[in-house]
C-alpha cells in the first residue's frame, strides 16, 4: 500500500483539491483507495459528498478511541472510501498534550485498518498547520506530497515544510521521503509562475543527499487555474464526475498518471487513461 500525506502549512494552495482529486483518480482506475480528512473543517469529505452531521462517527472519535477507523469510513464511490472529519477534531491538540505516544495514534489505527480491510493507495489530507494532526499523518505516511502555489512566499514556507519531515523522519519516522511537488494554481501565461519553479528545481538539485526530499521531484503536470475545480466541491463530486472534460481534469489526470507510473511494475497498468478527457473536447 502506498500511503500518501498531502500537506502544505499554509492554506489556499489547493491541498484539500488535490487530496480529493488524486483520490478519486486513483479509485476510478481501480485502486482500492481510502482518503482521511484530517482537517477540523472537514472539506475533503463535503468535497466528496460525506457530510458528518449528527451522530456520524468521525476521525475524531478514532483519536479519541472511540472507533476504528474502519467502523469510521463511508463508500463515497466505487472503490473510494472517506474518513470524514469536523470540528470536533481541533480539540484534539488539546487533549493529547499528555498522552504518551500521541503522535503515533494514528498510525496504529491504519495498521489496524488495513488488516482488516486491504487498500492500494491511502491518502491524507492535512491541516494548514504543523501540530499534532499532521505530525500523526507524517509518521503513519510513506511519501509525502507537496501541492504549491509557484509565489515567491509560498516558497519561503518550503523549508518549515522540509524542516518538520526531516525532524519526524529521524525520530518517529525513517521511512518517510518527500515524493513530489505539485504545482498548483499555476498560470502559464506568467514569467513568476517559470522562474519559481526553475528556483525549486535548483534548490532540489542542491539539497543534502541525506534530507528526506533528496528525491523529491516536481511533478510534469501543473494543475491550471480552473473555475470547475473550485465549483465542484459544492456539488460534492470530484472533478472527474462533475466536470470531465474541463482543463482542471485533464490535469489531474496527468498528475495521476505520473503518480501511477511510480507503482510496481505488477500494479501499474496503461489505465491510467479512462480518467483523461479526449484532448479536442476539453473545455476551460
Amino acid at each position: 500500500m502506498r500511503s500518501i500525506c498531502v500537506m502544505n502549512q499554509k492554506g489556499g494552495v489547493g491541498k484539500t483539491t488535490t487530496s480529493v482529486n488524486l483520490a478519486a483518480g486513483l479509485a476510478k482506475l481501480g485502486r482500492r483507495v481510502c482518503l482521511i480528512d484530517l482537517d477540523p473543517q472537514g472539506h475533503a469529505g463535503l468535497h466528496m459528498g460525506v457530510d458528518a452531521f449528527g451522530q456520524t462517527p468521525t476521525v475524531y472519535d478514532v483519536f479519541s478511541g472511540r472507533k476504528t477507523l474502519n467502523e469510521v469510513k463511508q463508500l463515497a464511490a466505487d472503490n473510494l472510501w472517506v474518513v470524514p472529519s469536523d470540528l470536533d477534531l481541533a480539540a484534539t491538540e488539546v487533549e493529547l498534550v499528555d498522552t504518551a505516544g500521541r503522535e503515533l495514534i494514528l498510525r496504529g489505527a491504519i495498521d489496524q485498518l488495513c488488516q482488516q480491510h486491504p487498500l492500494d493507495y491511502l491518502v491524507m489530507d492535512c491541516p494548514p498547520s504543523l501540530g499534532v494532526l499532521t505530525i500523526n499523518a507524517l509518521t503513519a505516511a510513506k511519501e509525502v506530497f507537496i501541492p504549491l502555489q509557484p509565489h515567491f512566499l509560498a516558497l519561503q514556507g518550503l523549508s518549515k515544510l522540509f524542516e518538520t519531515t526531516a525532524l519526524v523522519k529521524r525520530r518517529l519516522n525513517r521511512d518517510l521521503m518527500v515524493s513530489g511537488i505539485v504545482l498548483c494554481l499555476y498560470e502559464t501565461s506568467t514569467r513568476l509562475a517559470a522562474d519559481i519553479t526553475d528556483d525549486l528545481m535548483r534548490f532540489l538539485e542542491q539539497s543534502d543527499p541525506r534530507a528526506p526530499w533528496k528525491n523529491a521531484r516536481i511533478f510534469e503536470s501543473r494543475i491550471r487555474r480552473n473555475i470547475k475545480l473550485a465549483e465542484a466541491p459544492s456539488f460534492g463530486q470530484s472533478i472527474f464526475d462533475y466536470a470531465a472534460k474541463s482543463s482542471g481534469a485533464l490535469d489531474y489526470a496527468a498528475l495521476i498518471a505520473e503518480v501511477v507510473a511510480a507503482e510496481a511494475p505488477a500494479v501499474a497498468s496503461p489505465a491510467a487513461s479512462p480518467v483523461v478527457p479526449p484532448a479536442d473536447q476539453v473545455a476551460a
